[in-house]
């Protein structure tokens, strides 16, 4: 049986919700990044209209920082998990590490979800 057996298997679940999430941010980033395609192909074909050029770069802009912002999280994921690992381990105690870098992330997440609600309501808005 493997020594802290459940520390290390917790560690795992974390690791892996951690990897979901990263998955899941990309995921999004890619929608953001080919939602201009959508629109562009929608606006022909009901309204008439084209997508503004300065509207397929914030969306691509955005879309690209999503996807960053994912990267970022699953190379975090790993360096966190390897951590842990290696403090279940050992015999000394350690202090906690804190939620700078998480509060840093969820704090990103709100901007550019605060920006993409901004671009949306502006590109409803000048439709009417």
């Amino acid at each position: 049986m493997i020594e802290r057996y459940s520390d290390h298997a917790a560690n795992e679940r974390t690791f892996l919700a951690w990897v979901r999430t990263a998955i899941s941010i990309m995921a999004f980033g890619f929608l953001v990044e080919k939602f201009d395609l959508f629109l562009e192909i929608a606006s022909k074909s009901f309204a008439g209209r084209t997508l503004s050029v300065g509207g397929q770069l914030v969306g691509d802009i955005a879309g690209l920082l999503l996807i960053l912002l994912g990267g970022a999280t699953m190379v975090l994921a790993i360096i966190r998990f390897h951590k842990t690992a290696r403090e279940i381990d050992s015999k000394q105690t350690f202090p906690g590490t804190g939620e700078r870098v998480d509060v840093f992330l969820a704090l990103l997440l709100v901007a550019l979800g605060a920006a993409l609600f901004v671009y949306l309501a502006y590109t409803v808005i000048s439709r009417v």
